[in-house]
């Protein structure tokens, strides 16, 4: 598993560099990119904490979560219990999910990711009780560094599109903006978030 800046990310810059709509995203963070973990169990966890929050609110709570946990292992995880980790700032429901899928995590991470496409690793992901298409997505970006990922219901990505493309009223509207972007949809995404955030995403 790829860790670092993914080795595709310069020829998506100077894909995305060329692009009437994103170009000038690209250009004004030269130097910065998507950095991947390599460690998709950490970043599923990063990517519950986050589901339908800020970024800010979700570092927070992450924070406090490492605090208590340590290591973001599914050991680490098992040695608590859904309660604890909901003292962290989790909702009950979310501290469940990371508890149940850490006691699975036998299967959810014993894969051959590269020899699947998204579409196999998301069917395989969102069998998991508390992973949705999104977080799915967010895997995919965040641990998997598969380059051509948009998630249409993320909404942070549909108002930056909206932003750049005031014509796009509707979902279907952004999704079709976005194809323009392929087969980089990933590294677009990447500018979009970081066009709204005072820091780069990370999960």
């Amino acid at each position: 598993m790829q860790t670092g800046v993914p080795t595709w990310w310069e020829s998506a810059v100077s894909f995305l560099e060329k692009d009437e709509v994103i170009g000038p995203l690209v250009s004004q963070y030269k130097g910065e990119s998507l950095v991947g973990q390599g460690d998709i169990f950490s970043t599923l966890v990063r990517s519950i904490v986050g589901q339908q929050i800020s970024v800010l609110a979700a570092d927070s709570i992450w924070g406090r979560l490492s605090e208590v946990v340590g290591p973001m292992t599914p050991e680490n995880i098992c040695k608590l219990s859904p309660e604890i980790i909901a003292k962290c700032g989790l909702t009950k429901p979310k501290s469940q999910y990371i508890f149940g899928i850490a006691s699975q995590s036998e299967n959810f991470l014993a894969k051959d990711w590269e020899s699947m496409t998204d579409e196999e690793i998301t069917k395989h992901f969102i069998s998991f009780k508390g992973i949705g298409p999104w977080t799915s997505e967010m895997l995919l970006i965040f641990a998997l560094m598969r380059p051509d990922i948009f998630s249409i219901g993320d909404l942070g990505l549909v108002k930056a599109v909206q932003a750049l493309v005031p014509s796009a009223l509707t979902k279907e509207d952004v999704l079709e903006v976005s194809l323009r972007w392929k087969p980089y949809r990933t590294a677009a995404s990447w500018y979009l978030w970081r066009m709204l955030d005072p820091v780069p995403v990370a999960y």
